[in-house]
């Protein structure tokens, strides 16, 4: 078992550590089995796969791939497809937890898994990543179908990634099972609102946290971390509902505007230029110093590990949203709670993406296909039950919100084990 207090600086960084310290710290306030934790602390399947792929110069490269079901107690595994230099099977692991949490919290009938492949997509052409794509996907899928485990896009995936999968998938098959992926293109069974939904997701929980505050939005100054599809979504919906953007943090820098930044013309700036820094509007600012701004709330949406025991002592915001996967360290959370700054977690904040992916994968089993209303009618609907069912559950155990969260979400999976009993 993890303890926070023991953990190194490297340890600190392991996102597979961080998630057993929460599961565990969780798992000894429900006073669970130690059965049953021992099955919700590993993982029930992984496969580590080397997938040749010829390149546009004619050598052959040897690539790594991984996938992970963490568990399908409770149905068939979810969760994203992430290409980048450093996947690790470490980190697909917690990743892969977070998802069964995730999935439980919201209360869609999921179980959770990940996936990665170790590459730079950056220096890979199109046919390259397609290759690599449908030999990846070859190679897991005896793991994957509708009813066993859904993939779907992540860090450096896309659409059209998940066209390449579920064209491979079918073609294994010889029928055509749109159901086998989400984040799809819309002509091949996508969901309205799905690139939206996880910075939809975001906005939603924020404002049912400051309606528990009596706070305005339009009063309400935020920092977002990362301006991608998350990030840069959250900031889109949120300025438009009112908010008040007042800082955005990239890889490269940051821009800041005390008055509230132009979020549609800083969209345009960074598509022109390839960069947020120089906008016109807005000064420059070091990517750490924007994070220690004073704001009503910080919202964490690129990668994992950027609010730590080394930061988060400075934070000057009162609220943090986190819209990645893992932003936040096990450590840090301690650092949080002394100084009373609320957090929306993880598995909380950023589930409207697996939402509406289950409202796809919903879509696709029944062939009939909803507007985006209704969409985001039912994203607001399972979000709001989903905080609402967090905070319930924290003032009833009087334990903080990510605490509350781990401990509703084991609490459902291990009713589903205990239902389903034992196979022998």
């Amino acid at each position: 078992m993890a303890s926070t207090l023991s953990l190194t600086h490297e340890q600190e960084m392991n996102p597979w550590l961080a998630a057993e310290v929460r599961f565990d710290n969780a798992a000894k306030k429900l006073r669970l089995d130690e059965g049953i934790c021992k099955m919700l602390r590993t993982p029930a399947r992984e496969i580590t796969v080397n997938i040749p792929v010829q390149l546009d110069d004619g050598r052959l490269e040897l690539f790594t791939g991984y996938r992970v079901q963490h568990s399908i107690a409770r149905g068939p595994g979810k969760g994203g497809i992430r290409y980048a230099p450093d996947v690790n099977l470490d980190e697909v692991r917690a990743l892969a937890s977070w998802m069964t949490w995730k999935c439980a919290v919201v209360n869609i009938p999921f179980g959770g898994a990940k996936g990665g492949v170790i590459c730079d997509p950056s220096q890979m052409s199109d046919g390259e990543l397609e290759r690599l794509t449908r030999r990846y996907t070859a190679g897991i899928i005896e793991m994957i179908g509708p009813e066993r485990d859904v993939p779907a896009p992540d860090v450096n995936t896309n659409a059209r990634v998940m066209a390449w999968i579920m064209d491979t998938y079918a073609m294994h098959m010889g029928h055509a099972t749109t159901a086998v992926v989400t984040g799809k293109p819309m002509e091949l069974g996508g969901s309205q609102g799905r690139s939206e939904a996880t910075g939809r997701g975001c906005m939603m929980v924020t404002l049912q946290a400051l309606r528990r505050r009596n706070l305005d939005p339009g009063s309400t100054r935020v920092v977002i971390q990362g301006f991608g599809n998350v990030g840069g979504m959250a900031a889109r919906l949120m300025s438009k509902a009112g908010f008040k953007i007042i800082a955005i943090i990239e890889y490269d820098g940051a821009v800041y505007n005390r008055n509230g930044l132009d979020i549609e013309g800083l969209m345009k700036h960074r598509a022109a230029t390839g960069s947020v820094v120089d906008f016109a509007e807005a000064e420059n600012m070091d990517r750490n110093e924007a994070m220690l701004l004073e704001c009503d709330v910080l919202l964490p949406a690129a990668t994992e590990n950027v609010i730590t025991s080394e930061n988060a002592s400075r934070l000057r915001c009162r609220i943090i949203c986190e819209g990645a996967n893992g932003p936040t360290t096990a450590l840090a959370d301690e650092i949080l709670a002394d100084k009373k700054i609320v957090v929306i977690p993880d598995i909380l904040a950023n589930a409207g993406g697996v939402t509406v992916s289950y409202f796809e994968w919903v879509q696709d089993r029944q062939g009939f296909f909803w507007n985006e209303n209704f969409v985001n009618e039912r994203l607001e609907e399972f979000m709001v039950g989903a905080f609402d069912a967090v905070i319930g559950y924290g003032e009833k155990h009087k334990v903080d919100n990510r605490t509350a969260a781990y401990m509703l979400a084991l609490d459902r999976v291990a009713a589903a084990i205990r239902l389903r009993g034992i196979y022998a």
